[in-house]
């Protein structure tokens, strides 16, 4: 139904370029975790701060493994109570986890994706993927395709047709060794 379309999204992540996909709440912009320059373009696109980091999203836990340092099964317990959902955990990173995704925190923001599509992405693209809202500082984030043709440079990203889910709100971000709430 989607394959197509998820293998073209998949292409471009692999040639260091930005995508745009559907997620629970709203569109989210996203590119290869690994690649510092695709990072800084992501940042630039959405004219966000490194400072404030962003959010890997990924199809099952051992995508995310890379990232972070190892959890207690305590703390493993408690994530997987609520993955795969709409749920965003700050976890301890790996030190040499680069600076564009932890901004000026020694965690990291991760979640399970529960998005079929973007489930189906993550599993295509084979690791991780950054999930940052497809808006800058200035819009509210897109629900659809068409809000973003209409807002940003076609020849920037590449638009992966679907549908968000249905959470009238992103995901809610939460502390893992706090459980403080810092967005709901």
């Amino acid at each position: 139904m989607w394959d197509d379309d998820v293998k073209q999204a998949v292409q471009y992540l692999r040639y260091g370029k930005i995508i745009a996909y559907p997620t629970e709440a709203v569109y989210g912009f996203g590119c290869d975790p690994y690649n510092e320059t695709a990072l800084k373009n992501l940042l630039e696109l959405k004219q966000r701060s490194w400072e404030k980091g962003l959010i890997l999203i990924a199809a099952d836990y051992t995508q995310l493994q890379p990232f972070l340092q190892p959890l207690t099964s305590k703390l493993e317990t408690k994530l997987f109570a609520s993955w795969p959902g709409a749920i965003t955990w700050l976890l301890p990173a790996k030190a040499e986890v680069s600076h564009y995704l932890r901004g000026n925190s020694d965690k990291l923001a991760v979640r399970v994706t529960s998005h079929p599509q973007t489930v189906d992405l993550c599993r295509q693209w084979g690791k991780a993927l950054v999930s940052t809202s497809a808006n800058t500082n200035a819009i509210p984030p897109a629900t659809t395709a068409l809000e973003i043709e209409d807002k940003f440079d076609k020849e920037m990203i590449y638009i992966l047709p679907g549908q968000v889910g249905d959470r009238q709100r992103p995901s809610e971000i939460r502390d893992a060794l706090t459980d403080e709430i810092l967005r709901s």
